[in-house]
């Protein structure tokens, strides 16, 4: 039994050994017939074909390209793409703002590709995001004649991956920014918004939505 044994491992070693060598063999016989091909195409004046074939292996194998699906080293789940921002914001100055989908979407690709994706057009993962609430609360107080202020910006974002052209994961988040302002006129203005808030309520939501879709 036990030399039976024996005998079928060392088989098994002398057949995955003369597999090795095929393997190489043809690795060997196959880049010297396209070595030879490339050379005959050369010589006959054919430079569109040898071009071609050139880009052609070049986005085939070489890793420089792996953003392209047809490339060997692209890996799907590294790779994505913001497809839309809508503002769906009903009420405000900032309703249906173009500006605002513009700026969440250029945070949004940031927070990606610090998380190490990949931004391509190609992608088979799509993300689409909705600005559905964007509100200023303003919070006073009043001593002798001095005024303090807080506004407080109020973002809330729905984000959905699509992978394949079928939904993958939705998640709602909302975050918030706020600046104190102290004066010695009380002056009530109300419903502005101020730039700095608005612009880190907007980057924590992003960076927010994306955490809370890739966790």
């Amino acid at each position: 039994m036990k030399s039976k044994l024996l005998s079928l491992k060392q088989n098994w070693k002398e057949q995955l050994g003369l597999l090795f060598i095929k393997s190489v063999l043809v690795f060997v016989v196959a880049a010297l017939i396209f070595q030879i091909s490339m050379v005959t195409i050369h010589f006959s004046g054919n430079t569109q074909l040898e071009r071609n074939i050139a880009n052609w292996f070049s986005w085939k194998f070489d890793g420089t390209f792996k953003n392209s699906p047809e490339n060997i080293w692209y890996n799907a789940e590294e790779h994505i793409w913001v497809e839309s921002v809508e503002n769906k914001v009903k009420v405000g100055k900032l309703a249906g703002n173009r500006n605002l989908a513009f700026g969440v979407k250029n945070v949004l690709e940031e927070a990606l590709q610090e998380k190490g994706l990949d931004l391509a057009p190609s992608a088979t993962q799509k993300l689409k995001v909705e600005i559905i609430y964007l509100d200023v609360l303003t919070t006073k107080s009043n001593i002798s004649v001095f005024h303090k202020g807080e506004e407080e910006v109020v973002i809330r974002l729905r984000g959905t991956i699509y992978k394949d052209g079928k939904k993958d994961k939705e998640v709602i988040v909302e975050e918030s920014s706020a600046e104190i302002s102290m004066s010695t006129l009380i002056i009530d203005e109300g419903g502005k918004f101020n730039q700095t808030s608005l612009s880190n309520a907007l980057k924590k939501g992003s960076i927010k939505l994306i955490t809370k879709l890739f966790e």
